[in-house]
C-alpha cells in the first residue's frame, strides 16, 4: 500500500514542562565550517562518484558544497537531492558513513530536497540487502555492542526515556503506547491500531481473570492497565524509567485501579516471586545480547508450570548492530537481535517457542502515524528544547520508517511456554477470532 497517515486524531498538546538538550557534542563546528565557498577537489568528486556506486546507484542525487553532483540509475525518476553543505561534512560522512550523516543532518550541514522518508528508504535498501556503502562502513567500524549492566541500562534508559513525559505525550497515542501498534484493518487510526495491539497480545496469552502477570519493561503502564482493567489479571509491572513510573502510578492512583496494578521501579533482574504470565513488550532491544540468559533464566525461575510468555521486540533478520547515529545519540545500549540471537533466551530456560509473528509493515505504519503528529508539533518541541533535537527526532522517526519498509529491522512477538507444558492450544482460534 502507499505510505500515507490514515485518520490521524488531533490529541491534547499539554504546554512542557522543562527544556532538557539533546547530547549534541561534535554537532558544532568553527563558524568557518558553517560556510565552504570553495570548489570542491577532483578526489572529492572521486569520492562521490564511489559514494553513489557504492550505494547501489539509487535513484537519489547526491551535491557538494559547490553544487557539483552526482545521480544514480538514470532510467529512473530521481526520489530526492542529498545536499552537503560543506566540506567536514562530506569528510566526517565518508570516514563514519551512519554517525557522520545523523550529526551533520541534524547540525544543518546537510539537507534533504524531496520526501525524507522516501530518500532514506531508497538508500537501505542496498543495506539489506549485505551492500552498500553505508553497510560496508558499519562492517568496518570497530564498534561492539554496549554490556548492559544494571546501572548501564539505568543510565541507557533514562537517556532516552526519561526527556520530558509532555514531549511523548506531543504525538503518542492516548495511551503513551511507544511500540509497534497492529492495524487490523486498513482504516484504523492509531489509537486504534494501539489497542487492537494490546488485545492481540493479551489474546495470545489466554490472558484469564486472576492470572499473575509480570510485565518486564513497561513503558508508561498502559498494556498493564489494560490488562488488569479488560481481563481481570493481577499485574506487576518492572520499569527503570523513573519519569515513566512516576506517569503510570499517578494514572492508576486517579483512575482507581491501584489495587490491580504495582508498578515496581526496578529491573528484570530482581524480579521475585511466581507468575502465570511474562510478557515484555520492546525492552529486549535494551537487554542486550550479552544478558539474553540471564533473562531466560529469570522468566524460567519464576514461571508457574503452565506459564504462557511473549516477548515483542524490533530484531533483524541477520546478526547486526544498531545504526551507530541511532546507538549513539538516542538509543544508547540498544541492540536489535536476530531470531537466533533470541533463542539463547528459549534454550537457556528450556521453553518450546510456539508462535512467531512478524509485524514489521506494522511497525512503520505506526511510525508514520508518530512522524505525522510529531511534525504537526514541531514548534512546541522546539520550545521545549532546540533546532537540533528537533532535526534529531525527525531523522530517527523518519530512518525507523525507512527500516521497516526496506527490510532492514523486523518486529518479532514470540510466545513461549514450557518445554513440558501440554496444555498448549492446538490452533491459533484464539489468536484470530472470527469476528
Amino acid at each position: 500500500m502507499a505510505r500515507e497517515n490514515k485518520n490521524p486524531l488531533a490529541m491534547g498538546e499539554s504546554e512542557p514542562t522543562a527544556k532538557i538538550n539533546l547530547v549534541t557534542e561534535g554537532l558544532v563546528t568553527s563558524a568557518q565550517d558553517e560556510q565552504d565557498s570553495r570548489e570542491s577537489h577532483g578526489w572529492e568528486r572521486s569520492l562521490l562518484t564511489r559514494l553513489i556506486k557504492f550505494l547501489g546507484n539509487p535513484a537519489i542525487r547526491i551535491e557538494l558544497w559547490d553544487g557539483y553532483g552526482e545521480e544514480g540509475t538514470a532510467d529512473t525518476p530521481l526520489i530526492g537531492t542529498v545536499r552537503i553543505k560543506t566540506r567536514s561534512a562530506f569528510n566526517h560522512i565518508i570516514t563514519n558513513a551512519m554517525l557522520g550523516f545523523g550529526d551533520e543532518y541534524c547540525a544543518g550541514r546537510v539537507e534533504i530536497d524531496g520526501d525524507l522518508v522516501d530518500v532514506l528508504t531508497e538508500c537501505f535498501s542496498q543495506i539489506s540487502s549485505g551492500f552498500g556503502f553505508f553497510g560496508i562502513m558499519e562492517k568496518m567500524m570497530t564498534r561492539r555492542p554496549r554490556i548492559n549492566s544494571l546501572l548501564g541500562s539505568r543510565e541507557n534508559i533514562q537517556h532516552h526515556y526519561d526527556i520530558d513525559n509532555n514531549f511523548y505525550s506531543l504525538w503518542l497515542d492516548h495511551e503513551m503506547q511507544y511500540t509497534c501498534a497492529y492495524f487490523a484493518a486498513d482504516d484504523y487510526t492509531l489509537e486504534d491500531a494501539q489497542l487492537a495491539k494490546m488485545d492481540h497480545i493479551c489474546r495470545k496469552l489466554q490472558l484469564r481473570a486472576g492470572d499473575r502477570v509480570i510485565e518486564a519493561g513497561c513503558g508508561w503502564g498502559g498494556l498493564a492497565r489494560h490488562m488488569a482493567l479488560y481481563y481481570g489479571a493481577k499485574v506487576t509491572a518492572y520499569n527503570i524509567s523513573g519519569e515513566q513510573i512516576r506517569f503510570a502510578r499517578e494514572r492508576a492512583q486517579r483512575e482507581g485501579y491501584q489495587d490491580r496494578v504495582e508498578y515496581v521501579e526496578d529491573d528484570y533482574r530482581n524480579i521475585k516471586g511466581e507468575f502465570d504470565v511474562f510478557v515484555s513488550v520492546g525492552m529486549l532491544e535494551h537487554v542486550g545480547k550479552g544478558s539474553y540468559g540471564i533473562l531466560g533464566k529469570t522468566i524460567d525461575a519464576h514461571l508457574a508450570p503452565e506459564g504462557r510468555c511473549l516477548i515483542h521486540a524490533i530484531g533483524r533478520n541477520e546478526p547486526r548492530l544498531m545504526n551507530s547515529w541511532i546507538e549513539k545519540r538516542i538509543f544508547p545500549g540498544a541492540y536489535p537481535p536476530s531470531l537466533g540471537e533470541m533463542m539463547e533466551i528459549f534454550e537457556v530456560g528450556k521453553f518450546s517457542v510456539l508462535d512467531v509473528e512478524n509485524l514489521r509493515l506494522h511497525y512503520a505504519r505506526t511510525l508514520e502515524h508518530w512522524l505525522y503528529r510529531y511534525n504537526r508539533s514541531e514548534h512546541t518541541v522546539v520550545s521545549m528544547f532546540d533546532d537540533v533535537f528537533l532535526r534529531a527526532w525527525r531523522l530517527y522517526l523518519s530512518g525507523s520508517i525507512a527500516a521497516f519498509l526496506s527490510g532492514n529491522l523486523q518486529l518479532f512477538q514470540v510466545v513461549f511456554a514450557r518445554v513440558r507444558d501440554n496444555s498448549i492450544p492446538w490452533t491459533r482460534e484464539h489468536v484470530y477470532p472470527s469476528d
